[in-house]
């Protein structure tokens, strides 16, 4: 059976942490699976595990934090950090701050059972500038964001983008590759398609509101990850039925660790 609820906006029920997708599956009740939700940045303090247990439809979907687990990351140059336990399935490292081109192992032990992922952090990308620009759909006038940054040489670069709208996260997926276009200035538009499982429309922007844009640069199995949660995991693009997004953890855990670089930009719509 696939899992009931794929608790995957384990974050959302805090304020301090980033919220990704809650995903659906089916309402069939089926064995637990952890969860994990690992990230280490370019930036401090932003080393931060998270794992959590997948619930039933009918139980709580608040976050299930699954406490007492050993988490350490490993890096290519041969540190180890142990990440200390500071909420109930929440585990942080002050001191760990990654750079561009390490790899990263991460390890989680919990219960007789061992999660491994590695992922390499690749070179940092800056936003050059964002702005908001008027499009039309269906004899609506829409205001999306749109990015600027600089592709640097080589295919196999990919992205993750974030968007916040007067402080609200946007729950749409926003991810792409340099498929098309290399070493050269790229703009991007995000087209918020919001969650139909909360009522969310999407991120309206409107004159006076403050955007923000957060780029990512993540590794290609991090991207499929995200790509797989934006597509056949939300059940679009013909899929029969939602699916577990493509994860990069093997043990049998779900979910994802990402190394990845940050860069941010913020303007108040004229």
């Amino acid at each position: 059976m696939r899992y009931v609820k794929y608790i995957f906006g384990c974050i959302a029920a805090l304020a301090l942490y980033s919220c990704e997708k809650v995903i659906q599956i089916d309402l069939n009740e089926a064995e637990k699976k952890y969860v994990i939700e690992g990230m280490l940045t370019d930036q401090p303090n932003s080393c931060k595990v998270l794992i959590s247990r997948t619930v039933n439809f009918e139980e709580n979907s608040g976050f299930n934090g699954a406490p007492g687990a050993q988490v350490t990351v490993r890096t290519s140059t041969g540190q180890e950090a142990v990440l200390t336990e500071t909420a109930p399935g929440i585990y942080e490292n002050e001191s760990l701050i990654g750079a561009p081109g390490n790899s990263y192992e991460l390890t989680v032990l919990i219960n007789g059972k061992t999660f491994t992922a590695s992922s390499m952090m690749p070179a940092r990308v800056e936003l050059d500038s964002i702005f908001i620009r008027e499009n039309t759909f269906f004899n609506e006038k829409v205001n999306l964001l749109n990015l600027r940054f600089f592709d640097p040489p080589g295919k196999g670069n990919c992205y993750r983008f974030i968007q916040y709208v007067n402080g609200k996260k946007d729950k749409t997926v926003f991810v792409r590759k340099d498929d098309l276009v290399d070493n050269a200035m790229v703009s991007t538009q995000l087209f918020s398609r919001g969650d139909e499982s909360d009522e969310d429309e999407g991120a309206k922007i409107e004159t006076g509101d403050v955007v923000k844009a957060e780029i990512l640069c993540i590794d290609p199995d991090v991207y499929r990850f995200w790509y797989s949660l934006s597509q056949s995991a939300t059940g679009v693009n013909e899929s029969a039925s939602p699916a577990n997004p493509v994860t990069n953890i093997s043990g049998g855990a779900l979910g994802y660790f990402s190394a990845h670089t940050y860069d941010t930009k913020t303007i108040t719509v004229p």
